[in-house]
């Protein structure tokens, strides 16, 4: 299971400012106007090699003429339910207010690792400010500004000494393949578990998100071996309205994470919705194998192979660039063809521990380059004189050494890639190109 940091704090302290920072995007809405951020928003980050995930939440917020402030604030109390560790910021201008006093009660009741931010730190006058955090009772305040990045160094180096070691995370399973069967709510992931063991485990019903929690099944059969893994159905944020629900977002997105390959169910009643392609953007923001299955086809209205053609096609146009992975129409409920996904998603396993030798890659691809070199820039040409694989990655990672790295663009990579893909078999799973110098 992978880690997770929560940012909590009252409004307007700059929590969505410095997720932003940390996982080095726009994701989260920046707005001056307290209670702007009032879904949580999903992020990674990197640093010093250790990766974990952050998630943002809303200001936490009392006797206020916001109607969302419970449900704001019932998302707090479960991101800090759920987080390894947690990020407190305060405002450095401000200094301690009552909502503050009231957040670090909470926060200390908790009893999890909690690392307390003096944000808003833009210039060395402030820096006088920080102290006075001390009175929280929570550690030692790291000043920090958020818009210029002064101190998130410090900060981040803090958050990776306090995480868990991953060996000591309890729901670590054993050394053998796992499959998130992922998808929006009632798209037919527990009806598909059973049918594959072969018996009633988890709940079903009709009812969207009966399941709330993730589910592993081992499944030893037929000569294979790996674990399932139903994870709770993904909603729309602005769906998640219970607090069980929520708590099945983050068990879904965490499941996503843990696993080897995720089988992305699709209702086939209903089409590719937008919530598709973000459970789709999750699984490739984490760089999973994938296996897209087309469910409830026994009940389509048209199943003739034109419209299978037709569904391939939209379904490749919606998650492109990545388009070489497998779809399966199936039904959970006749059992048609459920035995052609696990040998599948087995398929895409092996393909993500696929490795290539140095000389056969040097053989085949320096034709494929030759055939079509690198673009010239400004009369200097890239010369790509070596390509290795590295061992032991998470995906299959391509090294191609050069004397002008810099050069070469993303249609170029996306050239090597697909002749990557077209002379080995690397279906549903990401590759890595990348240039160094030689």
């Amino acid at each position: 299971m992978s880690q997770l940091v929560a940012i909590v704090g009252r409004p307007n302290v700059g929590k969505s400012t410095l997720f932003n920072r940390l996982t080095q995007s726009r994701t989260a809405i920046v707005d001056p106007t307290s209670g702007t951020t009032r879904d949580r928003q999903y992020g990674k980050v990197d640093w010093t090699g250790h990766e974990f995930s952050i998630v943002d939440t809303g200001g936490w917020v009392i006797n206020s003429d916001d109607i969302f402030e419970s449900e704001i604030n019932k998302q707090v109390e479960l991101a800090i339910e759920q987080a390894d560790v947690i990020l407190f910021v305060v405002d450095a201008m401000n200094g301690v207010t009552d909502l503050d006093d009231h957040v670090a009660e909470i926060l200390r009741r908790s009893r999890k690792p909690v690392i307390l931010v003096a944000n808003k730190v833009d210039s060395n006058d402030w820096l006088y400010n920080v102290p006075e955090f001390y009175s929280l009772g929570l550690g030692e305040p790291y000043p920090v500004s958020a818009v210029s990045g002064y101190g998130t160094g410090d900060l981040l180096d803090e958050v990776v000494k306090d995480l868990p070691d991953d060996d000591n995370d309890s729901e670590q399973l054993d050394d053998i393949p796992k499959f998130a069967i992922v998808g929006r709510p009632n798209a037919g992931k527990s009806s598909l578990i059973n049918a594959f063991i072969g018996e009633d485990r988890p709940i079903v019903t009709d009812i969207a998100g009966t399941t709330r929690d993730s589910i592993y099944t081992r499944y030893n059969k037929f000569g294979f071996d790996f674990y399932l893994v139903d994870p709770a159905g993904i909603r729309k944020k602005n769906k998640v309205n219970e607090d069980i629900e929520y708590y099945s977002v983050i068990r879904s997105i965490r499941a996503i994470e843990a696993s080897d390959v995720c089988i992305l169910m699709i209702d086939a009643t209903r089409g590719i919705e937008a919530q598709d392609v973000n459970i789709f953007g999750l699984i490739q923001r984490n760089k999973k194998g994938l296996v897209v299955v087309v469910n409830k086809w026994d009940i389509a209205e048209d199943k003739s192979q034109a419209a299978i053609r037709h569904y391939e096609t939209a379904i490749r146009n919606r998650f492109a660039p990545f388009v070489d992975f497998p779809i399966i129409f199936t039904s959970a409920l006749t059992k048609q063809r459920i035995f052609k996904v696990i040998e599948s998603a087995v398929e895409v396993y092996k393909n993500r521990r696929r490795t290539v030798p140095t000389s056969q890659l040097n053989t085949v691809l320096q034709e494929d380059i030759a055939a079509y070199p690198p673009p010239s820039n400004k009369g200097k040409f890239v010369k790509i004189k070596y390509i290795t694989m590295l061992k032991d990655a998470q995906v299959p990672t391509f090294i191609f050494f050069c004397n002008l790295p810099q050069w070469v663009k993303e249609p170029y990579r996306r050239y090597l890639e697909n002749k990557i893909r077209e002379h080995w078999d690397f279906t549903g799973t990401p590759v890595n190109v990348f240039m160094r110098e030689k």
